[in-house]
């Protein structure tokens, strides 16, 4: 079998076994839709729709990303899947790699239905280069956070990985400004902002559309590049560790 088979196929089961699991695929659609629905929809009376666009579509793709890699890689070495994935002739990156693309198939489809409420309900209207440069930004967004949860999914059980994932995932949506505008929140929240890469990409997706807060886009860009080589690093790391654990 031929490599670009493996990896196709190693990608499309990944796939389907995630989409049998209703637990999960529900949630991960359900969550952005329904608050973008409430509070940029419904309860928008200051026209932020275009803005809330941005900040939960970037709370959307977070988690697909964190708990597919958490929770299944935590199950996966759980039940011995993950040993016996190690020791059978298939390359590793193609684990990987069907994990992401399972994330991105996830973070396109949130993308779709967002834009789509967008478009038809709120009133957003932005060109088309803004909508598809939006689009990227934010499925390009999905990385750093694949690779928080393949951290997490490498060193916690898998009990322990979705408590972990959540007293992660949503307290970094809440103090990056995804949930509530940055210029909201108090002045040392606003400053620490910048640890996270939620925070960052939200900006790169504001300045898309004119309404972010105004620093340069490469200090965003940078912070982005930085975060993913440092938690590429620690994953690296993680599986260096889990291997001569074995």
């Amino acid at each position: 079998m031929s490599s670009v088979m493996i990896y196709r196929k190693e990608a499309w089961y990944d796939l389907l076994s995630i989409l049998r699991t209703p637990g999960f695929v529900i949630p991960s659609l359900a969550f952005p839709v329904v608050f973008y629905v409430f509070f940029g929809v419904l309860f928008n009376s200051g026209g932020a729709s275009a803005y809330m666009l941005v900040t939960y579509g970037c709370f959307g793709i977070m988690g697909p990303a964190m708990f597919n890699f958490a929770m299944n890689i935590a199950s996966d070495r759980a039940h011995g899947w993950l040993t016996l994935k190690r020791l059978s002739p298939m390359p590793v990156p193609a684990y990987l790699l069907a994990k992401f693309a399972t994330a991105l198939v996830f973070s396109l489809a949130i993308i779709v239905l967002l834009f789509s409420i967008a478009a038809v309900f709120a009133g957003v209207r932005l060109a088309l280069t803004q909508w598809v440069l939006l689009a990227v930004v934010l499925l390009l967004g999905t990385l750093p956070f694949a690779l928080i949860g393949l951290i997490l999914g490498l060193t916690l059980s898998d009990k322990a990985a979705p408590a972990v994932v959540n007293l992660v995932y949503l307290p970094m949506a809440l103090l990056s400004g995804l949930w509530l505008p940055i210029n909201m929140l108090p002045s040392l929240l606003q400053q620490a902002s910048w640890i996270w890469p939620s925070y960052h990409l939200s900006q790169v997706g504001l300045k898309v559309i004119g309404m972010d807060q105004g620093y340069a886009l490469w200090l965003h860009l940078l912070a982005l590049a930085i975060s993913t080589v440092l938690l590429a690093i620690v994953a690296c790391w993680s599986f260096k560790r889990l291997s001569q654990s074995r």
